[in-house]
């Protein structure tokens, strides 16, 4: 428990952030998960299709400082990779 007024607020800011960022995770996490479902079929007009909106969620999760710079640039380089490796 918190000592200090500050210390409290501090410690009611964190959890909202944590809460905030942890929504975040979840939504890139789970956009990521439908796209390689939809990949897994091999359909790639479909995974064509929802492949610049599921970059717009890692790129979103970076900007909200969820993701560091490089691991939503790997992200997206793989689910790219994966997109043009379907024939």
């Amino acid at each position: 428990m918190a000592n200090h007024k500050s210390a409290a607020k501090k410690a009611r800011h964190d959890l909202a952030v944590r809460l905030r960022n942890r929504a975040n995770r979840s939504a890139m996490k789970t956009a990521i998960k439908r796209f390689l479902g939809v990949v897994s079929t091999g359909d790639k007009v479909s995974a064509s299709a929802l492949l610049p909106n599921t970059l717009s969620i890692v790129d979103k999760a970076c900007r909200k400082g969820v993701l560091h710079k490089n691991a939503a640039n790997r992200h997206k380089s793989r689910l790219t990779l994966k997109v043009n490796a379907l024939s």
